[in-house]
């Protein structure tokens, strides 16, 4: 029987700082794009409606939006037309005041989840507050979707957990300032996402965003993984789609050959040090 395969496309967006009304709309125009090309499940980069480079925790609160706000209805009504699901960064504003980095799922009966991102890069620690809730795992109608938001996924723990609570795919929502590497190598980014693609046979979809910040250049480095670690699709065009037909039951099966399964086969007795809080930090013990 021929596998059963769903679209999924990565948009990688050019958001402007401190224009949510702009990026909003800007990303109704991209799902609406990429559902009417037949994606079902559409990725949008991290921060997409606030953009990254903010200079004060007073900026950033000036372009939040909190999770229920009803511009973002439009978007899922884009989404409605095709039966998809959209994963997206937002700068959002808690009912408590406080800043998170976060990532929404919707379709289209509105927003499903809300994942704070809890592993904050350099000084996002000075404008968000961490999210202290795992990231969610959900049922759609493709398969079961995952959520994390760039730095979260150089922790080889949280891909992985995903992968051990049923996600066939992680979305990715990024913003990747370049870093140097040696010519014709993949960005960083993307070798740690093919390396916790291929350990845990799950799927990985970076959305990356391009454009220039205040200076920053950004990696361009969205790219569509399969659970072989091999990258389906990639761009690195400024706003540019990648696009890969994929499926997602496939990474429901664990085993690399008829004696060797990545997840049957761990050791999880001898892995304590991973999760002693006190590691690391340059305590002795």
């Amino acid at each position: 029987m021929a596998p059963m395969t769903t679209r999924v496309t990565c948009v990688q967006l050019a958001p402007v700082l401190s224009d949510p009304d702009g990026n909003i709309e800007r990303a109704r125009s991209a799902i609406r794009a990429a559902v009417g090309d037949g994606a079902r499940i559409v990725v949008l980069p991290e921060l997409a409606t606030s953009g990254y480079l903010f200079e004060s925790a007073g900026e950033a609160r000036d372009a939040s939006i909190t999770a229920d706000d009803p511009r973002l209805a439009a978007w899922s009504a884009e989404a409605a037309r095709g039966g998809a699901v959209v994963v997206a960064g937002f700068c959002e504003r808690g009912a408590d005041g406080l800043l998170h980095n976060s990532a929404l799922v919707l379709d289209g009966a509105g927003v499903r989840a809300v994942y704070r991102k809890v592993h904050l890069w350099d000084r996002e620690k000075t404008l968000f507050a961490p999210g202290r809730a795992e990231p969610p795992v959900l049922d759609t109608p493709y398969g079961r979707i995952g959520v994390l938001i760039c730095y979260d996924l150089e922790f080889p723990e949280m891909p992985r957990a995903l992968a051990l609570r049923g996600a066939d795919l992680i979305a990715v929502p990024t913003n990747w300032p370049v870093v140097p590497r040696p010519d014709g190598e993949h960005p960083p980014e993307v070798v740690a996402a093919m390396a916790a693609a291929r350990a845990s046979r799950v799927l990985i979809a970076c959305c990356d965003r391009s454009g220039a910040e205040r200076g920053e250049r950004w990696t361009r480095g969205t790219a569509l993984i399969d659970q072989d670690g091999w990258i389906r699709a990639s761009t690195a065009s400024e706003g540019g789609r990648a696009t890969a037909d994929l499926d997602l039951a496939a990474a429901r099966g664990k085993r690399l050959t008829d004696l060797a399964d990545v997840i049957a086969d761990r050791r999880p007795e001898l892995y304590g040090e991973l999760v002693r809080p006190d590691r690391g930090t340059g305590r002795a013990g």
